[in-house]
């Protein structure tokens, strides 16, 4: 990603006549205008801000919970600050060995106005660090760069100092002290050094543990990436999915209705075909048992019937009515004939179906006889 550093003397407003020192990731940097700088510009950008408008510290928080995180961090640091609170913006960084947490303050409107004015050039700013805190985190850290010298690392200090005067600020300095920079010789007090010909591009190595700025009220999404650009697509799902619901427990809250209105329709139509049934406890097993019990019984009938059909065929026997009795299992007929040797052919072949079969006294009945006959039983 393409690098952009802030000079320590910039401005409370940059223009496209403000001078920073562009990195491009592939090629060659140098010192140029923003206005040169927007228009050598390809992709995103990372913002590199000068120390000198930014404070560090150290601070033991009293929570780690997202929610509560940002609140608790205002008030650990206030009592540090000799400004407002509400006019500074707090990024978190990683937490120390001793338990204690980074913090970075700087100025709200000062980091506004400047992400505002470069956004307003064409350029594309998606991470803001701080340049002292590029350096390498083991050990104490120093940069050179001409008379302008940064001090970074493990220690809790990020702070930028005049070079000619580290003789007099190395004695605060915790050894070892690792020294890198465009001097042509290292200076004293340091336990190593190594010259750099592109120290800004060494600077922008350190991008990857650095503190990144861009939270809370400034965090920074890049365009047509991450959620941002599916956010009305799950706007209109969200919606799909309610109303979805809602049908659902329309739907189901009226089958609900309907089966309980079926249920008592049921109850109220067993109660009038069987009134001797006074408790209901499984209305369809109580149900089956009586259809059960009624195809029983129809069986009987229609095989009584059966054999009166057998009987009564090619015979002049005329049955005039019929009676079944379910109790005894018998089936009791009115039969009319013409004499009496008929209805003593109707009893023989009844016997012949091998059903138990009792001829009642016959009678005349106009120019025939009658009799009842009953078979079964």
């Amino acid at each position: 990603m393409d690098c952009l550093f802030l000079p320590a003397d910039s401005g409370p407003r940059l223009g496209a006549d403000s001078r920073a020192y562009w990195l491009a990731r592939d090629g060659e940097g140098g010192w140029m205008t923003l206005g040169d700088c927007a228009a050598a510009a390809s992709g995103t950008l990372a913002l590199v801000l000068p120390v000198e408008v930014c404070s560090f510290f150290a601070v033991e928080l009293p929570t780690r919970k997202g929610r509560w995180v940002r609140q608790a961090l205002a008030y650990a640091v206030e009592e540090l600050l000799a400004e407002t609170i509400d006019d500074l913006h707090l990024a978190l960084g990683e937490t120390l060995p001793d338990g204690r947490d980074r913090v970075v303050a700087v100025r709200r409107q000062l980091l506004t106005d400047w992400l505002e004015d470069l956004r307003a050039l064409g350029l594309d700013i998606v991470a803001v660090h701080v340049d002292a805190d590029l350096l390498p985190r083991d050990e104490a850290q120093l940069l050179f760069l001409g008379e302008r010298a940064l001090l970074g690392g493990a220690p809790e200090p990020r702070l930028a100092f005049p070079s000619r005067q580290w003789p007099a600020f190395a004695a605060q300095c915790p050894a070892p002290r690792h020294a890198h920079g465009t001097l042509p010789e290292g200076p004293g007090d340091v336990d190593d050094y190594q010259p750099l010909d592109d120290p800004y591009r060494w600077l922008a190595e350190g991008r990857g543990a650095a503190i990144n700025l861009a939270q809370g009220d400034f965090a920074i999404h890049p365009a047509g990436t991450g959620l941002g650009r599916w956010k009305p697509v799950l706007a209109i799902l969200g919606v799909i999915l309610a109303v979805q619901l809602g049908f659902n427990v329309a739907q189901a809250w009226y089958l609900q209705r309907q089966g309980d209105a079926y249920a008592a329709a049921s109850e109220a139509l067993y109660r009038e075909l069987f009134p001797e049934d006074v408790r209901i406890v499984n209305l369809r097993a109580q149900f089956d048992d009586h259809l059960g019990r009624g195809a029983v019984a129809s069986a009987g009938f229609l095989r009584l019937l059966e054999h009166a059909a057998t009987a009564t065929d090619g015979s002049p026997v005329t049955i005039a009515d019929l009676e079944y009795s379910d109790a005894r299992g018998e089936l009791a007929m009115q039969v009319q004939a013409q004499d009496f040797a008929a209805l003593e052919d109707l009893r023989q072949r009844l016997v012949a179906t091998g059903q138990n079969v009792e001829l009642g006294s016959a009678s005349r009945d106009g120019d025939g006889v009658s009799a009842r006959v009953v078979i079964g039983g």
